[in-house]
């Protein structure tokens, strides 16, 4: 309880991996919980490459957030976007589909749990001609684009121009490059071998452009050697120590060895990066917040912001450098121990004790490359194949927040496995045409 007697008001900003932690795990405190997002679900990300491939479809990765604390008494949650926020008077603005008129919602504990957004080097032109994949819209516009180059090259009759559309190009060679490229590899190889009738979909080339001298540089050099060995058996090229320097309609241009090079394609896939959201600019202008070089928040050693406790930052929003002295990365598992440690920092507020500061426990990382294929990273433990494979597959479909989604995807998974088909290959965004 508050000093007024009433419940201690805690506002949680968007429900991603990070913010629904923290309010599931406030389930029974004594505190008020509103979680506000501008969209009515939670989104599994490290799938949505399966929806952009037609493996999966968008309802089956995603959780509608009342129904998830559909019993959690003491939280409400509001569909908005926290458009401003006033410190001093503890208030955040929010605003909902494009309303003139804000709404004002007063606040204890403010958790801002923002996440990020694709990073194109500030070179916005580069957006619209390379898709990044963040959201569900991102996902079913990158599955028109790679059906569309199929279709396009079935009614092509010049060789060269047919050749560009069955040129894929994705721009990143960490796991979503690497996944991506498996299961475009997949979909050329196997679900599309017998529908065309002009082209051999399996003649796609998939290449994949790495700024760094390997695949997977984040993992340990003998698993990206690993991976490259399976792209390369299923039919997609990594080509690394290459910088891109401008990317149209018509293909990327890249730097690699001190040489400008070409590379003639009509789909650019984005998988290079991530940028923090807005929201973080926001809490400088508003918090005299420090950002790093991403725009990201860099927090204490507890996930509050210097000079203001009662605001935590947790999941990719967040720069936490009290640990190795690096940043932690941004991704799901980091996510949800953050929102787990920032409820529970909440509870020992409210007792008046103090806990110890947040530390990540690292239990692995891994990436697919695409049937049987796959590595795991967990430190002493290292491998690669169709073990990891599994293990992916049983990781994933534990993070996945309902029993009926997990029970979804992994029927899905079984059906495409035995049938080689991706029964979600719809082209439902026919402005993902625009341009081709």
């Amino acid at each position: 309880m508050d000093q007024a007697g009433s419940a201690h008001r805690v506002v949680i900003v968007v429900g991603g991996f990070a913010g629904l932690y923290a309010a599931k795990a406030l389930k029974s405190a004594p505190v008020e919980v509103t979680l506000v997002d501008r969209r009515n679900f939670h989104l599994f990300q490290p799938l949505l490459y399966q929806v952009a491939t037609g493996a999966l479809s968008p309802g089956e990765i995603a959780s509608p957030l009342r129904f998830v604390l559909r019993k959690h008494k003491n939280t409400r949650v509001l569909l908005g976007e926290v458009v401003d926020l006033d410190p001093a008077r503890r208030t955040v603005a929010l605003a909902a589909g494009g309303e003139v008129s804000r709404a004002e919602l007063s606040y204890d504990t403010l958790v801002l749990a923002t996440g990020s957004c694709p990073h194109h080097f500030g070179r916005q032109d580069w957006e619209q001609a390379a898709p990044g994949l963040k959201s569900i819209e991102d996902a079913t516009n990158m599955r028109g684009r790679i059906l569309l180059a199929f279709e396009r090259a079935e009614r092509e009759p010049d060789p060269d121009a047919r050749r560009q559309w069955l040129t894929f190009v994705i721009v990143g060679g960490g796991p979503t490059g690497v996944e991506l490229a498996g299961a475009l590899a997949e979909i050329a190889n196997d679900t599309l071998k017998n529908d065309f009738r002009a082209i051999d979909p399996s003649e796609a080339r998939i290449l994949i452009l790495e700024g760094s001298d390997r695949v997977l540089p984040s993992f340990p050099a003998g698993l990206s050697a690993a991976a490259e060995k399976a792209l390369l058996r299923l039919g997609a090229r990594a080509i690394t120590a290459s910088l891109v320097t401008a990317v149209d309609a018509q293909g990327v241009t890249y730097r690699r060895g001190g040489q400008d090079c070409r590379i003639a394609s009509r789909t650019v896939l984005w998988a290079a990066g991530v940028q923090a959201s807005p929201l973080g600019r926001l809490l400088a202008e508003r918090a005299g917040a420090e950002l790093d070089r991403g725009g990201r928040v860099i927090v204490e050693a507890d996930l509050t912001v210097p000079g203001r406790p009662e605001i935590l930052v947790i999941g990719d929003l967040a720069c936490y450098p009290h640990q190795g002295g690096r940043p932690l990365p941004g991704v799901a598992p980091v996510a949800m121990q953050q929102g787990s440690y920032a409820a529970r920092l909440i509870r020992a507020r409210l007792e008046r004790r103090a806990i110890p500061p947040f530390r990540y426990r690292r239990k692995g990382d891994m990436a697919t490359i695409g049937r049987h294929e796959a590595v795991a990273d967990f430190g002493r433990f290292r491998f690669a194949g169709f073990f990891a494979w599994l293990l992916w597959l049983f990781v994933h479909l534990m993070y996945l927040v309902e029993f009926d989604n997990r029970l979804l995807v992994f029927t899905e998974w079984a059906y495409n496995y035995f049938t080689f088909n991706r029964g979600a290959r719809l082209i439902t965004e026919r402005g993902s045409e625009a341009g081709m």
